[in-house]
Order: C-alpha cells, then structure tokens, then sequence
C-alpha cells in the first residue's frame, strides 16, 4: 500500500537537529504518499554508507567529497537544494576577542593565538571538515600577519579538543566549557542550551554552506528504491520542496534559503 512505501535517507545532522525535516517530511509524504526514514550521521558518514548501498538517496554539504562520490560511481544526478551558513559562536566574555568580525581566518587565528578552548566535531562530517579547511587557511595566512605561526593548530593541543561528536552535544559541551565552535546557523538557531555562548563571528563568504540531495546508484546498487528516491529528489528541487524548505523558521527567522544561480554563488544574504 501507498502509505507503507519508504525510502531511507543518509543525511547531514543540520537538517535533523534544526527541526527542519520535521517540518518538510510532512509535507512531502502528503504530496506524495511517500515516507522518508531518516538516518542523520553527518555527511561523511552518509556518503559512506551511500558508497555502501544502504541508503536510496543523501542530503549532505560537503561538495569536494559530492563531486568525488559522483565521479567514483556511487551517486548520480546531484542537485543544490538549499543554502545557510555556518558562524562561530563562544563565551560572551570572548577573550579571544573575535566579536564582530567577518573574517573568520583573522577569528580562528585570534582564538588559537590565545589558545582558549575550542571544541570541534572530530566527527569526519561536513561540518568538520571545513572547520579543518578554515584552519588550514588561518594557519597559512593569518597566524604569520598575528606573528604567531608557532601556535598549534593540532588535535592533540590543550585547548583544542575533539569532541567525535554531533553538532547538538558538541555546542552542549561548548556551553559546559565555555569553549568556541564552528556550527550551522539553522542548528544554533533551534539549540536551547546555550548558556553563556553567543555568535561572535559571522557573514564572511567563506562560511557559506550549500545542501545537496543525491540519488544513490542503481547501477552499482541495483536493489536501491530508485523510483521512489527520484520522486523525493524530484520534489525537494520543485517549486513546492522549495516553498517548505524556505519556510522553515525558528522565532520567524528563515534558516534555509534558494540556492543560487548564476554569479551570486557564494555570497551571504544577511
């Protein structure tokens, strides 16, 4: 019967712990009958498992890993589906006094130089990985500007801790510790615990953060429910997907926006 057809969907955690698919699920499965078994593992983990054939289709952000997931074989036909960004948040004291500032090289150089507490993920998600992607380049460029190219950026760093963690018990250990993160928007946005922590840093281009939805293989997976994932991948990209999707909100503030076409690629709307 209609109502006990299902796919399963490898996603991010962002979608899952903003509240977002809450919202859209329902909404797709009475368009369509269809049900959605979501499984949010972090994108690494997902495009894993989707190397593996267990999942019909991803919801992930972390496009050189897509793109690679793609040209191996395991994905087909990825399309963008949303976009947010990602911002750091910290102590209210900051005293690695990086509020206000949209260069997140400058503020991720500022919080190693005074070696503060920051937690990271540590969990091979999309998230993760382009914290370590954003340090790299504050190591090459802004630790030598702040004279402080000694600092270490390493895991194994007092006061850099790896938590393995998802991104809501990640900002929960941050709130503990008064530490700095790296975290979506829509994710803090729907977090409750946050004690002392605030956004501090934010709007820099460089954090932008784009979601893309890919159908596994059935070539190389034939047993996947390509017919079903194809109306879900369908319906996400089509003008009623779209319209959940952007409005979403947490205390009216939308969290999830169009992705770009054409030249703006890139930039923030904020």
């Amino acid at each position: 019967m209609a109502q006990d057809r299902f796919i399963t969907l490898y996603s991010t955690t962002s979608p899952q712990d903003s509240g977002l698919f809450e919202h859209i699920l329902p909404l797709f499965h009475a368009a369509t009958g269809l049900n959605v078994e979501v499984a949010a593992v972090g994108t690494g983990e997902a495009l894993s498992l989707g190397m593996r054939g267990y999942a019909d289709a991803l919801f992930v952000h972390d496009r050189i890993a897509e793109d690679k997931f793609i040209a191996d074989g395991y994905g087909i036909d990825r399309r963008d589906v949303a976009y947010n960004d990602f911002v750091i948040v910290g102590p209210s004291n900051d005293p690695a006094r990086i509020s206000g500032l949209k260069d997140v090289k400058m503020a991720l150089a500022r919080i190693a130089a005074a070696k503060v507490p920051f937690a990271s993920r540590g969990d091979d998600s999309g998230t993760a990985r382009m914290e370590i992607r954003l340090w790299e380049l504050a190591d090459q460029i802004e630790l030598r500007l702040l004279k402080s190219a000694d600092v270490d950026l390493h895991p194994n760093a007092g006061w850099y801790r790896c938590v393995g963690q998802g991104m809501g018990v990640t900002l929960n250990i941050c709130a503990v510790m008064n530490a700095y993160t790296l975290t979506d928007r829509a994710t803090w946005a729907n977090f409750k615990n946050r004690q002392n922590l605030v956004i501090l840093a934010e709007g820099d281009p460089a954090l932008f953060n784009p979601y893309s939805s890919i159908l596994v293989s059935p070539v190389k997976w034939p047993l996947v429910k390509y017919s079903d994932a194809r109306i879900w991948h369908d319906w996400l990209t089509s003008k009623g997907g779209l319209n959940a999707i952007t409005s979403f909100k947490i205390n009216d503030e939308q969290l999830f926006f169009p992705p770009y076409r054409g030249s703006r690629r890139g930039t923030l709307a904020r």
